[in-house]
């Protein structure tokens, strides 16, 4: 019941400490209540509950599922001296006085989803104070608190090299038009809100048409209700090269991208959150070209002193890095005279004397056909929704 101000001009929660709290730590706090008029009580208590939550339609019919990681409740006494009650143990509360009720409890011990709220669903800490009165409904009110589970980016699986390359056929009314090719890899899988990554990149365009190299940080929400899928995607932030005309390439040499602040990675039975970095070339006229790099939001932020795991780390490195080298990328034949290794050059057409082709980030894809100029690098953010067909539903905020 919605608390009456006139009835209790004071009814709040306050947390002995207002912070973020892990698995395992003591969340303590009391219960503040002042009447304006004299109030028999039968109890006092407290809930704290800690769950994740999803909902979804299917058709007209919502679903629903919830998945419970606390669940704790007390009934308090007032502290100080005055704690008569009378027979039946309820006790009567005076007016203007105030009366303080101590509480405290333990989170959970092992893994637990952090505090998050999504596009159909999230995962909730809360605790809830009633008031309970004879033959009428108990006063409420509640306050969330923010769990995280630590998520340390020092370790030698998050501090090993990611990368790859992806290469695709252009046609064009059925007929060949050559290949546009992407080659990419970042230091690191592991990272933390507000570092940058650092983007090594090639691109070769060999297609008659001008092509964008782009690159994006990608958040991923999947929701499972009830035997059904529902995935939520959403580019955080991007970053965009310059224009490649037909027959040239451009190098990315550490091009920077900076995570913005966004929730660590979750991985429950109901709802997952991940990350991945896209590096991608928009192609006029045809699908993107979209190479994926797998990404891991932590919470312990990365220290580069670590001997141990960055000593693994090293050995992950060498490893990796045969496999992952510029020479070894596969391209096609026509490319192999091109020498494929990171430069800090960019090769790029400074003033175009042919209008550059129509682009967009979101759909529908851009019409092969060619249009006036028009220099604009802003780019919005883009979201989609994805049902467990397959089908998406691109939305651009």
């Amino acid at each position: 019941m919605v608390v009456n101000k006139k009835l209790l001009p004071t009814f709040e929660l306050v947390f002995s400490s207002e912070r973020t709290y892990t698995a395992g730590d003591k969340v303590a706090g009391r219960v503040r209540l002042q009447t304006a008029q004299l109030l028999r009580v039968t109890a006092v208590r407290i809930v704290a509950l800690g769950y994740a939550r999803a909902q979804l339609l299917k058709g007209s019919q919502p679903l629903r599922q919830q998945q419970d990681y606390l669940h704790f409740q007390e009934a308090l006494l007032p502290d100080g001296e005055n704690r008569a009650t009378d027979v039946d143990g309820s006790m009567f509360l005076q007016p203007g006085k105030m009366y303080e009720y101590s509480f405290s409890f333990q989170i959970p011990e092992g893994p637990l989803p952090p505090s998050f709220k999504g596009k159909y669903g999230g995962v909730c800490y809360l605790v809830t104070a009633y008031v309970d009165r004879e033959k009428q409904p108990s006063l409420e009110t509640s306050r969330n608190f923010d769990v995280v589970e630590p998520i340390d980016v020092n370790t030698p699986t998050l501090l090993c090299p990611v990368g790859g390359s992806n290469k695709k056929k252009v046609t064009c009314f059925f007929l060949s038009d050559g290949y546009v090719c992407i080659a990419a890899k970042i230091d690191r899988k592991g990272y933390c809100q507000g570092d940058q990554i650092c983007i090594n990149a090639q691109f070769q365009n060999n297609c008659s048409r001008i092509v964008m190299p782009k690159a994006a940080i990608m958040a991923k929400q999947t929701y499972q209700v009830s035997g059904n899928t529902k995935v939520f995607k959403e580019k955080l932030n991007s970053v965009r090269g310059n224009h490649i005309i037909s027959g040239m390439s451009e190098s990315w040499c550490d091009k920077c991208l900076q995570i913005p602040t966004v929730k660590p990675s979750i991985n429950s039975h109901i709802i997952c959150l991940e990350y991945s970095l896209l590096v991608y070339v928009h192609i006029p006229g045809s699908k993107k070209l979209v190479l994926e790099l797998p990404l891991v939001i932590g919470t312990i932020p990365y220290n580069g002193m670590n001997s141990r795991s960055f000593s693994n780390a090293s050995n992950c490195s060498s490893v990796s890095s045969s496999s992952m080298s510029w020479p070894h990328m596969e391209f096609p034949e026509q490319m192999a005279a091109t020498p494929f290794h990171v430069t800090s050059e960019s090769h790029r057409l400074e003033s175009p004397t042919t209008p550059l082709l129509e682009e967009y980030d979101g759909l529908p894809e851009s019409p092969i056909f060619m249009k006036s100029a028009v220099f604009s690098y802003g780019s919005s953010p883009v979201s989609s929704d994805v049902d467990e067909n397959g089908n998406c539903e691109c939305m651009v905020e």
